[in-house]
């Protein structure tokens, strides 16, 4: 019933002039609040932050100013790492976060993000909406007091950069690279050694530290933080990350007190800026690519014996999580079902037709 009221909510958010129009309906006898949205990406990352901008505006819009939700940068209510905390304990109304981050509270919050060999950002999409997955995640985040929901997702990503070539899965041993989460436990098998670094100081992490690689998001964002001066070396797919969803946390009881016609416009904005932030990321990638393998960027696929090997570890991860935890393994199993269940399609569907195009288009230039 949840997926289905945030799906409900789409008319209000099918264009921006609709809920101006509705706007002045909306304000009558509509009491008067103020929020605060706290951001848990740095401003280098405009497309995320912009997203938690859009949300807010498109929500003072819909209500005639009547509910304003002012965004706050990221460090200056909490650091980004305590923002789930912060949510629960009503330090502030809402949060815009990668739950991801959140991996050794319950790694079973990647689910509400990305995990190793998951959803692309379509099927995300579909898991959340039309599965199970907005239940089964708000059941998870019900014990922090938090309601999510999707807000943005960055689409497909890129593995990271290297000083190493990586020809064959001996080429991952002892590499000293920033991976935390999901993805740094299956490179640990791997024999990566994860590290941790900020990414404002990565210039001393490879000269002080030995930093050796980095885990990167997609081409644009990558570029922004400057993460090509780590190696050479430009991996992808991210299998850790076929896409990363981005989301909106908001305290359980602001949510309860909150007038219905309210939430509606929440709903609402959410579904519309989530749709427009995965349109952003896939329409500036390509570029960004291109931009930085004029600039020397070494792009490279990763092996099949590499990608084998992860697979692998992958599944190795998941048995121990799975027997630890029977709550990860309920979205694990709902998660995963849904990846296979649908593959035979889009295999036989996108799969074939993106292999096609890919080969037409080469063979013309």
């Amino acid at each position: 019933m949840q997926r289905r009221s945030f799906l409900k909510q789409a008319g209000l958010g099918a264009v921006a002039a609709g809920a101006a129009v509705s706007a002045p309906a909306l304000a009558q006898d509509s009491p008067s609040l103020s929020w605060r949205l706290a951001s848990g990406f740095p401003g280098a990352l405009d497309l995320r932050v912009g997203a938690g901008q859009a949300f807010c505006k498109f929500v003072s819009d819909a209500t005639g100013g009547k509910f304003t939700i002012r965004q706050q940068a990221d460090g200056e209510i909490a650091p980004a790492a305590d923002l789930m905390d912060a949510v629960g304990a009503a330090k502030v109304e809402c949060a815009h976060v990668s739950s991801s981050l959140y991996f050794a509270k319950n790694p079973a919050f990647c689910f509400d993000s990305a995990v190793p060999f998951g959803l692309d950002a379509s099927r995300m999409n579909a898991w959340m909406l039309e599965g199970d997955g907005l239940r089964l995640t708000r059941e998870l985040f019900k014990a922090q007091k938090i309601v999510n929901f999707p807000l943005g997702n960055t689409g497909p990503q890129m593995g990271g950069w290297s000083k190493r070539e990586i020809k064959r899965a001996t080429d991952l041993k002892d590499l000293k690279m920033r991976v935390d989460g999901l993805a740094g436990q299956v490179l640990a098998h791997l024999g990566v050694a994860p590290q941790q670094a900020d990414l404002a100081k990565l210039a001393e992490a490879v000269e002080k530290d030995g930093l050796e690689a980095v885990a990167g998001t997609g081409a644009a964002e990558d570029a922004k933080l400057g993460l090509n001066k780590v190696g050479k070396f430009y991996y992808g797919p991210s299998w850790w990350a076929a896409s990363e969803q981005l989301s909106l946390y908001i305290n359980e009881d602001a949510w309860t007190k909150l007038p219905k016609h309210y939430q509606a416009v929440v709903e609402a904005a959410a579904l519309a800026v989530h749709v427009k932030t995965t349109a952003a990321f896939d329409a500036r990638n390509p570029a960004a690519l291109a931009q930085l393998a004029a600039a020397g960027a070494q792009v490279r696929a990763f092996p099949r014996s590499v990608m084998d090997a992860a697979f692998e570890a992958a599944q190795q991860v998941y048995k121990e999580l799975n027997e630890k935890d029977a709550k990860f393994k309920a979205i694990h199993d709902s998660y995963m079902g849904f990846r296979d269940n649908g593959m035979p399609w889009f295999r036989l569907t996108e799969g074939a037709y993106d292999q096609y195009l890919g080969v037409a288009l080469s063979a013309r230039s």
